[in-house]
């Protein structure tokens, strides 16, 4: 084997990375994991400026915690850690505890933060877990049963969000933040926020809600989610006082997350095929009176539609126009800025599970505006003194 071949090998393994994420990564083409083999088995040599790209890819956690910080935190249901991402760029917040249990977001996951999250949350007990301040959480939404009649805690009981309540209820951190999609208010004909509501404010937490759009926040898309925030009343004296950010409302444009299209691998432009059929369901949904299909989008458009897990499937909800050619994808690049993610943000898998974990992530800018808040209040209560931000109470 030669020094390059040995070299890309080696450092591939050292990525924990599939020749399919490794190729994706890097940029190659639709079939890049068949040039990656060939690279390693000596079939063929990658270029001067392929060689760089695989040489450059970072090995080294971007936001791991930091040694010194004032408040710790935990983090549920942690996907890619969007979340914890937004409380990190306070500079002020280490991360003790995270779970998350599917395998590729965890890969994703430890290439940023350099640590690997715990399973199954199920099967976890809260006494397992170290003591912290905030507990942030992005749990699924699911029905409650209709035999309870408490509308409490019992009433979880089956779902996952029991499991963020059972933790809240053993650990008390001075705070949590719960992140979900803004239906959950209307969920099961809204029993289902009436017993999440009910069981924060029975373990005796002083609890806020608001849904903000990610477009309010810089980001060009149009995203709406529920933000819930709690302070233990025991230990939080000025817990009434909390307030949800300001929306800056700075004006978006899509093509500020955009790369020039003449620079986008052909791989993400659609097919004949699969663009004929866009163009045949929206025709066909169009003649019935409704609204649905493909969704067309230029640089000059204010923000896209909300970008979902099953963006890889054919990217409907959001197609980039193109002169002369078919609409292309989003790359995966492209999705982590429509979530706000920083450049520096390592994707270490394949285009499929990318897609999936940004569709399926949160709006960065959002959970770091709402963070400061609920610090500020933190700060006021441990020693009198906060930022005072601007605020405005929702």
């Amino acid at each position: 084997m030669s020094a390059i071949a040995n070299q890309i090998k080696t450092k591939r393994q050292r990525l924990n990375m599939t020749q399919k994420e490794f190729a994706d990564a890097i940029g190659l083409g639709r079939y890049g994991d068949r040039t990656v083999r060939r690279w390693e088995c000596d079939e063929s040599a990658p270029s001067n400026l392929e060689l760089s790209a695989i040489l450059k890819f970072p090995e080294k956690a971007p936001f791991a915690s930091p040694k010194k910080y004032d408040y710790s935190m935990i983090d549920l249901f942690a996907g890619i850690g969007g979340t914890r991402l937004g409380f990190y760029q306070t500079g002020r917040i280490g991360n003790v505890f995270s779970s998350e249990w599917d395998k590729f977001s965890q890969k994703t996951y430890q290439a940023n933060f350099g640590e690997i999250p715990e399973g199954d949350i199920t099967k976890i007990q809260a006494q397992d877990i170290p003591d912290h301040d905030i507990l942030v959480a992005g749990f699924p939404c699911q029905a409650f049963s209709q035999a309870g009649k408490k509308l409490g805690f019992e009433d979880t009981r089956g779902t996952l969000f029991f499991d963020v309540a059972r933790i809240i209820k053993g650990k008390r951190p001075k705070a949590f933040m719960l992140e979900n999609v803004k239906n959950l208010k209307s969920h099961d004909h809204g029993r289902t926020f009436k017993v999440i509501m009910n069981t924060l404010i029975e373990l005796d937490y002083d609890v806020y809600y608001t849904t903000f759009h990610a477009r309010d926040f810089g980001i060009p898309q149009n995203r709406e989610r529920i933000y819930i925030v709690g302070f233990d009343k025991h230990q939080v004296s000025n817990h009434d006082s909390f307030c949800f950010p300001l929306t800056p409302k700075t004006p978006t444009r899509v093509g500020d997350i955009l790369e020039p299209n003449s620079t986008v691998n052909e791989k993400y432009t659609i097919s004949d095929k699969l663009w004929e059929g866009h163009k045949r369901r929206k025709a066909a949904h169009k003649a019935k009176g409704n609204g649905f299909g493909y969704s067309l989008f230029t640089a000059d458009s204010p923000y896209t539609n909300t970008i979902s897990a099953r963006y890889y499937k054919d990217g409907s909800e959001i197609l980039i126009k193109q002169e002369g050619r078919n609409p292309r994808k989003l790359t995966p690049r492209e999705a982590a800025r429509l979530q706000g993610f920083p450049e520096n943000y390592i994707i270490p898998v394949s285009d499929t599970q990318a897609y999936k974990e940004f569709g399926n992530s949160v709006c960065v800018p959002v959970i770091h505006a709402i963070a400061e808040q609920i610090l500020d209040l933190l700060d006021h209560n441990k020693n009198g003194s906060g930022t005072n931000r601007p605020k405005v109470c929702l």
